[in-house]
C-alpha cells in the first residue's frame, strides 16, 4: 500500500481533501497542545512562550527570512488592518478580483483609501504611479491559481510601490522568500498544519514604516517589564508587532512547523502537486474541466460545488467555493484517495444525470 509523506502522524477517520479549508494536525502537535491544556486544567504552570520563539524561527527559515523579521500573531485580518492603518490617507491599494475577504477587506474599510481591484493575469500590468500596495494572495483560495509575484514585485519596484502577500494558501506546499515582498501574511492552520490561533507577518528589516496601533506588552523589547503603563520601549525586530499569543496553539505550531521542516517544501510540492495532477487527468474523463492552476495542489471544477455534499456523506472531505468543487491535497494524502475521490464523484454525477 502506497504511504504518504505524513506516515504515522495522521490517521484521518474520511478521505480528507479539504487542507485549503483547514489542514490536519500531526500526532506530535496534538500532543503537545493536549499536555497544555491539561496541564492549565489541573492549575499547573503553562509558560510556552519558548513555544512562540521556536514557532517564529521554525517559521523564518521556511519563509527564507531572519527571525527578527518576523511577527507571530493570530490572523491574516489583523495584519492587514495594521497594514491598512499604516497607509497615508489617500494612498491607492491594487487588489486582485476575487481575492479572500480577510486581505481585502482591511483596505475598504478605510474609506480615504482608494481600492482599485484588476483581474489577477492583469495584476501588475495595473500597476501605476498612484499605487502604494500591491495586495495579493500568492494562491487564491477559490480555485487554487498562483500568481505571478515576480511580476508583481518587479512592476511594484518600479512604480514604488509596497508588496503584500498573502500566504495562506501557499505556506507549507510552496517554496518561498518572503524576503522578495515588503510584508509576507499567512494563517497556520492550512498548510502549516497548525491549530487556528497561528499567524505570522513578515516585514522588511527596516519594519516597514508599520505604525504598531495594537501594541501590548509582548511588543515590548523586554515583555515581562512591559506589563504596566506604556510600554517604554518597543522591540527593536518585529516582534513589535505580536498579538499576544495563543500559547496552547502555538505549543502545537512549534511541531507542525518543524514537521514541515523534516519534510522539506521542495518534497512536499511535488507530492502535493503529483496528486493534484492525477485528479486532473480522472476530471478529463468524466469530461469535466478545472480551472486551470499548474503546479497548484488546489484543485477547482466548475458548476460542481453541488457534489460537495454527497460526497462528505461518502467520508469524501472535499468544499464548495464560488460555486466550485474544490479539492486540495497535501502531505498526508495518496493516490488511493485521488481515485476514491474520482471514484464517488463519477457516481455521483451518473446519479444527477
Amino acid at each position: 500500500m502506497e504511504k504518504s509523506l505524513g506516515g504515522a502522524e495522521f490517521a484521518p477517520q474520511t478521505t480528507y481533501l479539504n487542507t485549503a479549508s483547514n489542514g490536519l494536525i500531526p500526532a506530535r502537535a496534538v500532543t503537545a497542545m493536549r499536555t497544555s491544556v491539561e496541564d492549565a486544567a489541573a492549575g499547573k504552570a503553562v509558560d510556552h512562550f519558548s513555544a512562540v520563539e521556536a514557532s517564529r524561527a521554525s517559521y523564518a527559515r521556511l519563509a527564507g527570512v531572519p527571525a527578527t523579521r518576523v511577527a507571530a500573531g493570530a490572523s491574516v485580518a489583523v495584519y492587514a488592518g495594521l497594514i491598512a492603518a499604516s497607509l497615508p490617507s489617500g494612498a491607492e491599494v491594487l487588489v486582485a478580483d476575487g481575492d479572500f475577504s480577510s486581505l481585502v477587506n482591511p483596505f475598504t474599510v478605510r474609506r480615504d483609501l482608494t481600492v482599485r481591484s484588476v483581474p489577477l493575469d492583469d495584476l501588475a500590468a495595473a500597476v501605476r504611479e498612484e499605487t502604494a500596495l500591491v495586495a495579493v494572495s500568492a494562491a487564491q483560495s477559490a480555485n487554487g491559481r498562483i500568481a505571478d509575484l515576480e511580476a508583481v514585485r518587479s512592476a511594484a519596484r518600479a512604480h514604488g510601490a509596497r508588496t503584500l502577500i498573502d500566504t495562506s494558501q501557499a505556506a507549507g506546499w510552496l517554496p518561498l522568500n518572503a524576503g522578495d515582498h515588503d510584508y509576507t501574511v499567512t494563517v497556520g492552520f492550512k498548510w502549516l498544519m497548525c491549530p487556528r490561533g497561528v499567524a505570522f507577518l513578515t516585514v522588511p528589516e527596516d519594519l516597514g514604516g508599520l505604525v504598531p496601533v495594537f501594541a501590548g506588552w509582548v511588543a515590548g523589547e523586554k515583555p515581562w517589564d512591559s506589563c504596566y503603563g506604556p510600554v517604554e520601549e518597543l522591540a527593536r525586530s518585529a516582534r513589535r508587532f505580536d498579538e499576544s499569543p495563543s500559547l496552547s496553539s502555538y505549543a502545537a505550531a512549534e511541531h507542525s512547523l518543524a514537521f514541515i521542516e523534516e519534510l522539506g517544501t521542495d518534497t512536499i510540492h511535488a507530492h502535493d502537486a503529483a496528486l493534484a495532477e492525477r485528479f486532473r487527468t480522472g476530471l478529463a474523463g468524466l469530461g469535466q474541466e478545472p480551472i486551470a492552476a499548474p503546479g497548484s495542489p488546489i484543485v477547482s471544477v466548475p458548476g460542481l460545488g453541488h457534489a460537495a455534499a454527497a460526497l462528505a456523506e461518502a467520508g469524501v472531505q472535499v468544499s464548495a467555493r464560488a460555486g466550485n468543487l474544490r479539492a486540495a491535497f497535501h502531505l498526508y494524502n495518496t493516490s488511493a484517495d485521488v481515485d476514491r475521490l474520482l471514484d464517488v464523484l463519477s457516481g455521483s454525477l451518473a446519479t444527477r444525470s
